[in-house]
Formats: C-alpha cells, structure tokens, sequence
C-alpha cells in the first residue's frame, strides 16, 4: 500500500486558511489532518467546531481529526456534524476506550486511538481489531515543530506485529517531526501515515514537499 501523507493544519496560515486548504486539495495529499487541543490534556489550545465547519467547506480530501482533549465522547457527535472523516481520541483520556470507539463508528466514522510517547503500545492489544488507524506520537503533544523521539521506531515495529498477530486492519500514523529524514525509516518500519505539519508548510514548495514524501 502507498503510503498516505497527512498535512497537518496546525502550522497553516490561519489568516489565509482557504489558500493553504486549496493548497492542499491541490496537492497529492491524501487526508487533512485537523489537531483539536483543549488547554487542558495538552498545554496549548488550538480551535474549535467553526474553524473545522470552515475547513470542510473548501476540503477536498477526508478530515481526519485528532482530539488531544479530556471528555472527547461529549463531542463526538459535533466533530462528525462539522465534516470529520475519521476521529481519533487519545487513550490516555478515555477511561472506556470500547464504548468511546463504538461511538465512533456508530456515526459512520473511522475511528482512531492515539498513544502519547510514554505510552506502551502493548495497551492497545485488546481493542486493537476493532480500530482503524492508531496515532503513535513522535513528540509530545501540545505544539508543532518539536523535534522527533528516536523510540519511534521501536514502537511502530511492535504495533506493526501486534497488528498482523491480531488479524487487524488498523494503520499506524506517525504525528510529530515528519521529516524526509526520518520518513523512510518511519515507512520501513511500519507506517502507513505520515502526518506532516511545520515541514510542509514551511517548506518553500509546500506541494513539492508532499510529493516527495509521497514518493518515498
């Protein structure tokens, strides 16, 4: 399988948010990926239901929206009503990650579990079959352009054999310090997604740069 390539709009600029959208759709991107922070289980906030509502407007490819927020079930619903494709909640905030991912998929999303970098990948055995894509965090979470954890690789080599012991059809997401350095490993390794955010977008050819990833 291609791998697919996931800009992340968190290092667009917001104050041309439909050109970098169409910029996007332009692209050989695959997904929008669409980060939600609260403030409160990440150290940053982000936005809201309108700015997503906004973006749906001009997308042409599937959102695909990673909730690093605490109570995600509570607005499941309005994230699908806004335009996501696929919501992704973090394990670390859902005390009953089951009912949260029938939740998903109930509203005909694809639904995701995202990992923080502590977080040991053995933990999603049990649920593993029943989820789509699963986001494995190369830097903490909370802001872009942090630099990329070397454990990575480790961790998606060990998700990828829990996957294919399992029967599962999930894929592995890698979010935070994309870059063409490390995508090759990162693809060797395992992973179907790269998501890709202040290397796009502050690359001098934003498309150029996809396509390479995209090529890899």
């Amino acid at each position: 399988m291609d791998t697919l390539i996931a800009p992340s709009v968190l290092a667009a600029d917001f104050a041309n948010l439909q050109s970098e959208i169409e910029l996007i759709n332009d692209s050989t991107a695959d997904l929008i990926h669409v980060d939600i922070m609260d403030g409160v289980f990440v150290p940053n906030i982000s936005f809201g239901f309108p700015v997503v509502d906004a973006i749906k407007k001009h997308a042409q490819k599937p959102l695909d929206v990673h909730l690093m927020i605490v109570n995600p079930d509570q607005y499941l619903k309005a994230f699908k009503a806004a335009g996501a494709e696929t919501i992704t909640v973090h394990l670390e905030a859902c005390q009953h990650l089951h009912r949260t991912v029938q939740a998903i998929h109930e509203l005909d999303c694809k639904a995701g579990v995202a990992i923080n970098p502590h977080t040991n990948v053995e933990l999603l055995r049990d649920i593993i079959r029943e989820l789509d894509t699963v986001i494995i965090m190369s830097v903490n979470p909370g802001f872009g352009g942090q630099e990329f954890i070397e454990h990575t690789y480790e961790k998606v080599r060990n998700l990828k054999a829990i996957i294919t012991a399992s029967g599962s059809s999930a894929k592995i997401e890698i979010d935070g310090g994309v870059n063409m350095e490390n995508a090759y490993k990162l693809i060797d390794a395992g992973a179907d997604i790269l998501v890709a955010g202040s290397f796009v977008f502050n690359a001098e050819d934003p498309k150029a740069t996809i396509a390479k990833l995209k090529e890899l």
